[in-house]
């Protein structure tokens, strides 16, 4: 998808505050770790489509509103995708200013994790 230049600006000033994990990384960390919020931000019908194994929905629209339903410790890990990593890094950010600690946007999103072979759910 070409995404307009505005909106890239948007995007690469949200990533200088947050951090990215690559998809192996994401893969590695989950195996490993007990705890992390794995959080799928695209639309309802993307999720529905398929997602991450172990992943949960909370679109980038309701993330904010939603969010402390799903996830009420500040300081827990939270490993956010969507369809190619630019969605996650400004739902990380918004957490971020929400006071969320430790918050990652997943590199490349969903198309790096069925690249990578990641398991997948439907």
């Amino acid at each position: 998808m070409k995404h307009s230049p505005t909106y890239i600006k948007l995007v690469d000033d949200a990533k200088r505050r947050i951090p990215e994990i690559s998809v192996e990384e994401t893969r590695a960390r989950l195996a490993r770790e007990k705890g992390i919020a794995f959080v799928d931000v695209r639309e309802d019908n993307e999720w529905q489509a398929g997602h991450a194994a172990g992943a949960i929905h909370i679109g980038k629209g309701i993330i904010e509103r939603d969010i402390e339903k799903h996830v009420h410790d500040k300081n827990a890990t939270l490993i956010l995708y969507c369809g190619g990593g630019y969605r996650s890094a400004l739902a990380a950010d918004a957490l971020r200013l929400m006071g969320y600690t430790k918050v990652y946007s997943m590199a490349g999103g969903w198309r790096s994790w069925n690249d990578a072979g990641g398991e997948i759910e439907s």
